[in-house]
């Protein structure tokens, strides 16, 4: 069964309904590494220290559901699958460099 978080129109706070969308404890640190561009799964689990396997599936299936990550699979052998940001998804690449300033001056 797929896990989708879904986001009422009406809710009356537009930051807790973005954190509905990305608020899963790794989903910043999955969307980070995916700013770089596409990545295959094991290349998100090396690029993400102390994330296991079953988290990184779990929050992979939650962004896509989404429409934030692309999962595109290959027919290869063994099989191929890539993660890419949706047109959605690179939306969020000013935030990211906003967080990113905002840590260098406070942390």
């Amino acid at each position: 069964m797929k896990e989708k978080r879904t986001v009422k129109k009406e809710s009356p706070c537009p930051v807790r309904s973005t954190l509905e969308l990305i608020g899963g404890k790794w989903a910043f640190a999955i969307l980070y590494s995916l700013m770089d561009g596409t990545k295959r799964f094991m290349e998100l689990e090396r690029a993400i220290p102390g994330i296991n396997t079953r988290m990184l599936v779990k929050e992979l299936k939650s962004l896509e559901a989404n429409g934030i990550v692309k999962r595109q699979a290959y027919a290869t052998v063994p099989p191929t699958v890539e993660y890419s940001l949706t047109p959605m998804g690179k939306d969020l690449k000013p935030v990211f460099s906003a967080i990113q300033k905002w840590a260098a001056r406070h942390i």
